[in-house]
């Protein structure tokens, strides 16, 4: 009697939890639907509202009130606590649309500065839900330092040098916050509203109608039978991969289930595998047309085209990733790798036919960003096209059902970006309000002197350090406010000096002791994961090298006269080579190199990325030396 009444109560329960399931997803998927409606109402300018004007500051308030109340129920601490979770989803939706109703009034009236005590108390629950979903999708240590900054200014008056800010009250600290444009509904929150939706959405759109397979069926059919193949697949499968989804640990996660066993059946060790599935996802971040969150931020912050900035980002993304196929090239020749057999391989005119509609939706997308220049509506235009092709393409099964797929996976997407960012802005909204961030741009500039390369790598270290507590996009938008205005003051280009903050924040991922990739993907391996970080630290080197040269040079950003941009373009690409070779200890038509010659080639691949005609023969000259030193040897061994 007493197991019946046990088994009653777990299927009671399991009822339960399937009844609350089924109501969160038809909440989650609402919320998803209202938040693109509104979004392409925005962007569109198709006044859904005919006879109401849907002021920009509401329009955020609502967004946040949408995806914040989804995170609630996608990222639930304790799945047994459901009432609750819905009841805080319910609660910042309700305080978010109270807020977009009286948007004209918080204008007007500057309830940022003074308010009455209802919306004052409001906007401080509306902070503790920010902070909770902060905590919810950015985990205790994001959490932690949003909280920090969240209280900073009440300490601010306290402060020593240029810490110091103005006295303030907990009541002006939670309206500036709350009802201010430059904290939660500031920067961060402008980019998920203005651009951020459609390219999740055209992510969404590509996994839902079969990208990802296609992406790793057309590098398997294209590199798979080459020397090393499997690394090489690998590299191009997660930089395809990476820049649609722009995440890291879920590119890992996703191509490193199939990339890494391959690699590690084809006969490389499971550390460098890892390595090679860490270092290429962290690269797809960085790769256009999509990239990450952070392009759009920087896009913003920048006042500049979206097409810019991808623009800007093409070429170092490209040297990344041939510094990489050079270095797992050359592993393979020196260890004496095979590809993969042709009759396990899919054939490449069979996968393109296959697949076509992928690659134009992508050609389409970057024509309408770069060629056009649609920042907002080009991935809607883009998501069309690939919705109508998949239709059309017989061989992708893909079906009115599958809408719903795409707006749920772009559901969870939009719920953990504006979790974060939502919380990252309070961040920015501390140093804007204390004028702590141009406080902390003059010490800088002080601090450097008249040395540009001490402000590099002093901005270097600020951003490995910052990248291994935030995520990219935390560590962008608090360097944006403190360190890029510094560069910038000192004559570097503002386009390449925010591209240096994103790369250097992005080497955390890679690079111990966090290196957040590497372990994640030696989990996935059974590698050791201190070592794994170490051998893609050592994979990714140019990664550390190119910000330095394309912020001093900004050529390599596709900015100056095309035959210096050519000019140098190539000479990158032959120190790249060199680079790799150094590193493998193995060149080509040279064979294995000793200590002496690793170094001549490393002197050389760094005359040849700098800038001027007398590096380039410096550069020559030493590989020279390197050839005669390695004929030399040959000569000795044959005679004895």
């Amino acid at each position: 009697m007493e197991k019946l009444s046990i088994t009653a109560a777990h299927s009671a329960d399991n009822k339960t939890l399937k009844f609350f399931d089924v109501i969160k997803n038809y909440w989650v998927f609402i919320c998803a639907f209202v938040g693109v409606s509104l979004n392409v109402n925005q962007v569109f300018n198709l006044r859904f509202f005919s006879d109401y004007t849907l002021l920009d500051t509401s329009y955020y308030y609502i967004l946040v009130g949408l995806f914040v109340s989804s995170v609630f129920l996608l990222f639930p601490r304790n799945k047994q606590h459901f009432i609750l979770n819905l009841f805080l989803s319910i609660l910042v939706i309700g305080l978010s649309f109270y807020f977009a109703y009286n948007g004209s009034k918080i204008i007007q009236q500057g309830w940022d500065v003074v308010a009455p005590p209802l919306p004052t108390l409001l906007a401080g629950m509306f902070c503790f839900l920010i902070l909770e979903a902060l905590r919810r999708t950015g985990g205790m240590v994001l959490f932690t330092i949003g909280a920090v900054f969240f209280v900073f200014p009440l300490f601010a008056e306290y402060m020593p040098g240029f810490l110091w800010g103005p006295p303030s009250t907990l009541e002006e600290v939670i309206r500036m916050h709350a009802l201010g444009t430059e904290s939660i509904i500031g920067v961060p929150m402008r980019v998920v509203a203005g651009l951020l939706i459609g390219f999740l959405l055209f992510g969404s759109a590509l996994v839902a109608t079969g990208g990802g397979e296609f992406f790793m069926a057309f590098a398997n059919a294209l590199l798979g039978r080459s020397r090393g193949g499997p690394a090489k697949v690998a590299i191009l499968a997660s930089g395809l991969f990476g820049s649609l989804s722009g995440s890291v640990i879920s590119n890992v996660v996703t191509t490193g289930q199939i990339t890494i066993s391959t690699m590690k059946r084809t006969g490389y060790p499971a550390r460098y595998a890892a390595a090679v599935e860490a270092c290429a996802s962290t690269g797809g971040t960085l790769m256009p047309p999509v990239m990450g969150a952070v392009a759009f931020i920087m896009a913003e912050y920048l006042n500049v085209s979206y097409g810019t900035v991808i623009t800007a980002a093409l070429v170092p993304a490209l040297l990344f990733y041939i510094a990489l196929l050079f270095q797992v090239d050359i592993y393979a020749a020196r260890t004496g790798l095979k590809g993969v057999e042709k009759e396990e391989l899919p054939d490449l005119k069979a996968t393109l036919k296959q697949g076509w509609h992928y690659l134009f939706a992508i050609a389409f997308l970057i024509y309408l960003l770069v060629g056009v220049g649609l920042d907002a509506q080009a991935p809607y235009y883009a998501t069309l096209v690939l919705i109508v092709t998949s239709f059309l393409n017989k061989k992708t099964n893909f079906s009115i059902r599958n809408l719903k797929d795409i707006l749920d996976n772009s559901a969870q997407n939009f719920a953990s970006i504006t979790g974060v960012l939502g919380g990252v802005g309070l961040i920015v909204g501390a140093l804007s309000y204390t004028g702590v961030g141009g406080a902390f741009s003059r010490e800088l500039l002080q601090f450097a002197g008249d040395s540009v390369i001490l402000l590099l790598v002093f901005g270097a270290l600020t951003s490995f350090i910052l990248g291994m507590g935030m995520t990219v996009s935390a560590c962008y938008v608090f360097l944006a406010v403190i360190l890029g205005p510094a560069m910038i003051k000192f004559g570097l280009d503002p386009v390449a000096s925010h591209l240096f903050i994103l790369y250097w924040g992005m080497m955390s991922y890679i690079t111990p002791p966090v290196a957040l990739a590497a372990v994640t993907a030696a989990s996935i391996a059974n590698s050791d994961p201190l070592k794994t970080g170490f051998q893609a630290m050592r994979l990714g080197v140019v990664n550390i090298i190119l910000p330095f040269i394309f912020v001093l040079n900004p050529t390599l950003i596709l900015k100056g006269a095309p035959i210096d941009i050519l000019h140098d373009i190539g000479t990158a690409l032959v120190a790249v080579m060199l680079i790799s070779a150094c590193f493998e200890g193995w060149m080509y038509y040279l064979g294995r190199l000793t200590l002496v010659s690793r170094v001549l080639i490393a002197l050389s691949a760094m005359a040849f990325l700098l800038p001027g005609w007398q590096t380039d023969l410096l550069g020559c000259a030493l590989f020279v030396i390197v050839i005669l030193l390695k004929n030399v040897a040959v000569n000795r061994r044959v005679r004895t």
